[in-house]
């Protein structure tokens, strides 16, 4: 039996750009807590520079080791604002993407790429301020000849991506929730970073003691009913 899905799929719902500009907001690890602690990339994948960040809806491709095929035919197919995710197979034998892809990337208006995949020309990229997020770098370039898919899902830093699906990254790694959650999410995202931010000036203030960890070491055995720390 075979199938009639074919490997290079080009339309399909992104995740909206306003709904992007007020996510990008908010730090990765923030959105990754309001989202349940699921969604964050393995940290192998990290950006080239610790100040990179991006944020968009994601353009998923699925190449062979060591081979950038897809990827070219991701880039035509794109749209500015766009993620590139790039399911490399965790390959660190050879670069996917270099300089000229790069700057291809930045002027089509791609928000960024992420890649379970090397990378090289890692000074150069800096130099260009565009944020790349990858498991690496190595100077060996990629070969062009193997097929591969686009817009299907991935895997990619060991979380599954659909096309559309909402990704940011920045120091910490790269989040990713579906694209039907994050509009929802946003006003508890919002709660969260006030909670947060009252919870540190009370500890500059003097108040350190963690309110929860007596009751906590209780239920896990810890500590006995009436005992404290």
């Amino acid at each position: 039996m075979t199938s009639n899905l074919p490997d290079i799929i080009r339309d399909f719902e992104r995740v909206p750009a306003q709904v992007v500009a007020q996510a990008a907001e908010f730090q990765a690890a923030i959105l990754a807590d309001v989202a349940g602690r699921r969604g964050a990339m393995h940290g192998r994948i990290k950006p080239l520079h610790s100040r990179m960040k991006l944020a968009g809806p994601a353009l998923t491709v699925e190449v062979r080791p060591g081979d950038n095929l897809m990827i070219h035919a991701a880039i035509a197919l794109a749209r500015p604002g766009d993620v590139l995710v790039i399911d490399g197979k965790g390959d660190q034998g050879s670069a996917l993407m270099g300089t000229i892809m790069m700057t291809a990337c930045q002027k089509l208006g791609i928000a960024g790429v992420v890649m379970d995949g090397a990378a090289r020309d890692s000074l150069e990229i800096d130099e260009m301020d565009y944020p790349v997020f990858s498991v690496g770098t190595n100077p060996n370039g990629p070969t062009k000849n193997v097929p591969g898919r686009i817009g299907h899902p991935v895997s990619c830093g060991g979380v599954m991506v659909r096309a559309g699906d909402f990704v940011i990254g920045d120091a910490d790694g790269v989040v990713v929730i579906e694209r039907e959650k994050i509009e929802a999410l946003l006003p508890i995202a919002a709660k969260k970073v006030h909670d947060e931010a009252a919870r540190i000036a009370a500890i500059k203030a003097g108040d350190t003691a963690a309110k929860w960890l007596t009751s906590a070491l209780r239920t896990a055995g810890v500590l006995k009913e009436g005992e404290t720390l």
